[in-house]
C-alpha cells in the first residue's frame, strides 16, 4: 500500500551566492553589471517590474517581501561592493534586487524516497493503540541536491497510516553560526574533507585550541591578506567551508512540520544531504532527544553528519568524527548499552560494523559485525535504520545488494547487552521490488531508513526505486520466532 504523499514542489534558494554561480558565468562581475542595470532604473520603473512579481510570487511564498529583502541583504556578504547601493536605495529597488538575486527550486521534483518514521513528540489525545508518527524523507530537485523534509502522520488501532495533508508553504530555518571548535577535532576533519596540507599547516600555526566562528572568519581573511603568503595553494577557504558545517537552525513555530526543509547550507554538502537516519535516544535519567545521522556531499567527498532536536523546531549540527565516522550507513542506538553509546555503520561501503564511545560525535573503533552472506546480499550489505529494542534482541532492518544492482531488505537480530552478536539472521529477503515497484528513477531499488513497532508489528517506510515510497508490515512475534530459528 503506497503512502499517500503529495509532493511539494516549490521553494526559495535561500542562498544568492548560488544564483550567482548559477546564472552568472562571469560571477560578481556579471551580478554588478545585473546590479548596474536596476540602478539605472527610473522609481517609476521600478514600481512596474517589482508591483506584479510581488502580486504574483505571494501567492506561492509566505511573506515574499521579507525573502527578497533578506536574499538582497545577503548580497552585502558575497559581494560588498554592493553595499551602498543596496542599502541607500528605495524599499521597492531593495526588492527588486532581491528578485533578481532568487529564483524558485523545485525541491521534491526529481526524488522522494528513503523514509525514516519517528515517534511524534506530542502523544496528547489519541484512543488506544493509535500513535502519531513523524516521517523524514530525502526530497531531490534539480540537479540532483538532496534536502530533508517531513510529513506528519498518524498510526489507526489496526496500523493503518494517514499521512496528515501538507502545508501549501517551505519555511526557510533561520541559521545561527555560535559553535566553539575544538582545533584537534576541526583539524581532523579537516583532513577527512581533503583539505590541502599547506592549509592545515597555516591552520594549525595560526589558530588556538579553541576558537568561534568570528575569530576563524577573520584569521583567514588576515591569512588571504598576507602578502607573505602565497595563497595561490592554500585552500583558506575551505576552513570556513569546514566550519559552515557546524551549525544551528531554527525554524518558526508558526510553520507546519511539512513546510520545514533542512536544505544544504555549507558548501561540504552543497550536493545533497542524504538519507537521515532519525532516532529516539533515551537517556538514562529517562529524558529523550531525537537524533539523525546524515551523510553530506560535497560532489567529491562525503561527509557523515549528526542532527540534534527535542521538538523538530530547533537543530544542532554537526560532523562526527573518527576513523569509525567514514562512508555512509551510521544508524545510533536508541540508548545507552554498559555506559557508551553505540552505533552501527559501513565504513569500507559492503559490511557492517559496531562501534561504542563515550561521546556521540566521536567515533574510533569500529568492530566488523556483519559481512554478506547470502546471494541478495553479496555486493554489499547496510543498516536501514538505527537498531529497535524488543524483549529478545535488538532488531536490525538491512539493505543488500545482489544481482543486477537489485536492493533488497533483510532482517537481523543483535544480543540485547552485546550487540556485537548477530542472534540471527534472516536467509531470505523479507522485501524485495515487485513489477510494480522496480521502475523508477533507479530501478530495482526497495530501501529504508528507519523503522518503528506498533500494535504487535513491525512497521517499515520504503522508497520505491527513488521515486515515491510505501510501507510494509510484519507480526513481530512471528519474525522474532523466525530470526531465532535462523541462527
Amino acid at each position: 500500500m503506497r503512502i499517500p504523499i503529495i509532493r511539494k514542489d516549490i521553494t526559495i534558494l535561500p542562498d544568492p551566492k548560488r544564483v550567482i554561480a548559477r546564472f552568472f558565468y562571469n560571477g560578481k562581475e556579471r551580478a554588478r553589471e545585473v546590479l548596474d542595470h536596476i540602478i539605472a532604473l527610473s522609481e517609476e520603473e521600478v514600481y512596474r517590474i517589482i508591483s506584479p512579481i510581488l502580486q504574483e510570487f505571494s501567492k506561492r511564498h509566505r511573506n515574499i517581501t521579507r525573502i527578497l529583502n533578506k536574499n538582497a541583504d545577503k548580497l552585502i556578504n558575497e559581494v560588498p561592493d554592493f553595499k551602498t547601493d543596496i542599502l541607500e536605495t528605495s524599499s521597492f529597488r531593495k526588492l527588486l534586487i532581491g528578485s533578481y538575486f532568487t529564483h524558485e527550486y523545485s525541491i521534491e521534483s526529481a526524488a522522494f524516497f528513503n523514509p525514516s518514521i519517528i515517534e511524534d513528540p506530542d502523544q496528547s489525545d489519541l484512543e488506544e493503540g493509535e500513535r502519531r508518527i513523524i516521517i523524514s524523507f530525502r526530497a531531490v530537485g534539480e540537479g540532483h541536491i538532496a534536502s530533508i523534509v517531513f510529513r506528519k502522520a498518524k498510526i489507526d488501532r489496526d496500523n493503518n497510516i494517514e499521512v496528515m495533508p501538507s502545508g501549501r508553504y517551505v519555511d526557510e530555518a533561520e541559521v545561527i553560526k555560535n559553535n566553539i571548535y575544538k582545533k584537534k577535532y576541526f583539524l581532523e576533519k579537516a583532513v577527512d574533507s581533503q583539505i590541502s596540507e599547506k592549509t592545515l599547516e597555516l591552520a594549525r600555526e595560526h589558530l588556538d585550541e579553541k576558537f568561534d566562528y568570528r575569530t576563524l572568519k577573520s584569521t583567514i581573511e588576515r591569512l588571504i591578506n598576507d602578502n607573505e603568503i602565497d595563497s595561490v595553494d592554500t585552500e583558506l577557504e575551505k576552513l570556513l567551508w569546514l566550519a559552515d558545517s557546524y551549525h544551528e537552525i531554527l525554524f518558526s513555530r508558526d510553520t507546519d512540520l511539512s513546510d520545514r526543509i533542512i536544505y544544504p547550507i555549507s558548501e561540504f554538502e552543497k550536493k545533497g544531504i542524504e538519507d537521515a537516519r532519525f532516532v529516539k535516544f533515551f537517556n538514562e535519567d529517562g529524558t529523550y532527544k531525537y537524533y539523525a545521522t546524515y551523510t553530506a556531499y560535497d560532489g567529491n567527498v562525503i561527509m557523515p553528519k549528526l542532527l540534534e532536536t527535542a521538538d523538530f523546531n530547533y537543530f544542532k549540527v554537526r560532523p562526527v568524527y573518527g576513523k569509525g565516522a567514514k562512508n555512509k550507513n551510521l544508524a545510533l542506538f536508541p540508548r545507552k548499552i554498559n555506559g557508551k553509546f553505540v552505533m552501527m555503520s559501513r565504513i569500507d561501503g559492503w559490511n557492517n560494523y559496531i562501534m561504542y564511545s563515550d561521546k556521540v560525535n566521536i567515533w574510533t573503533d569500529p568492530i566488523k559485525l556483519q559481512s554478506p552472506k547470502f546471494h541478495w546480499e553479496f555486493v554489499q550489505i547496510g543498516n536501514c535504520g538505527s537498531p529497535i529494542e524488543t524483549k529478545e534482541g535488538w532488531i536490525v532492518v538491512t539493505h543488500g545488494v545482489g544481482a543486477m544492482r537489485r536492493y533488497c531488505l533483510g532482517v537481523s537480530l543483535l544480543d540485547l547487552e552485546d550487540p556485537s552478536k548477530e542472534i540471527g539472521r534472516l536467509k531470505d529477503p523479507i522485501l524485495i521490488a515487485n513489477k510494480d515497484e522496480r521502475e523508477g528513477y533507479v530501478p530495482n531499488v526497495v530501501y529504508s531508513c528507519g523503522s518503528i513497532i506498533n500494535n504487535g508489528e513491525l512497521i517499515i517506510p520504503y522508497g520505491l526505486s527513488d521515486y515515491s515510497s510505501s510501507f510494509m508490515t510484519v507480526n513481530l512475534n512471528a519474525l522474532l520466532n523466525k530470526l531465532k530459528n535462523e541462527s
